[in-house]
């Protein structure tokens, strides 16, 4: 079956979604969703790079190194498919890879100096969009729809932190 953009009607089909979908809070998550990937992707696009990359360097900034198999895990990414994505990020120098002294098998990897300068300005990328997106609500509402989506997420994927865990690992602690 093939889906259309949700972004993109077709002439003469704007309409009003169904009541049902609209009152479906899962298709309104879905459907923001879309829109998000959408919009991060083609402004990631635009520094070359990609949201994952992103996220993997994300991980890797929390530590000082991680093997590519803790990675992978953390974020819930095939294996290789990671192996694809440091490709590109060591390509571009944000990120170094080497042998694990303790283990040969497994490759150790690490931020550079480069990686950790992309990163913050992917950072500010990603709270640019963020707060396009979230634009119609105050700080208040933003907070609130954080607690509410955490607590989701914990309930369903449970390697999520808790919200005083997460909320101590945005301020850097």
């Amino acid at each position: 079956m093939t889906v259309v953009d949700p972004e993109t009607p077709r002439p003469g089909s704007l309409r009003p979604l169904p009541g049902e979908l609209v009152a479906s809070t899962s298709f309104l998550l879905k459907r923001l969703g879309w829109l998000a990937k959408e919009q991060a992707v083609e402004t990631y696009e635009r520094e070359g790079l990609h949201p994952y990359h992103h996220a993997v360097m994300a991980v890797l900034d929390e530590g000082s190194s991680e093997t590519q198999g803790a990675i992978a895990d953390a974020l819930g990414y095939d294996r290789g498919q990671l192996v694809g994505l440091l490709d590109e990020l060591e390509e571009r120098g944000l990120v170094v890879r080497r042998r694990d002294p303790a283990d040969r098998r497994r490759h150790i990897v690490q931020l550079t100096p480069d990686g950790k300068r992309v990163l913050a300005r992917l950072r500010t990328l990603a709270r640019r969009l963020e707060d396009d997106l979230l634009s119609p609500l105050d700080d208040q509402e933003r907070a609130r729809l954080h607690t509410l989506l955490l607590r989701v997420a914990q309930h369903h994927l449970p390697h999520y932190p808790k919200l005083a865990d997460a909320r101590e690992q945005a301020a850097g602690g």
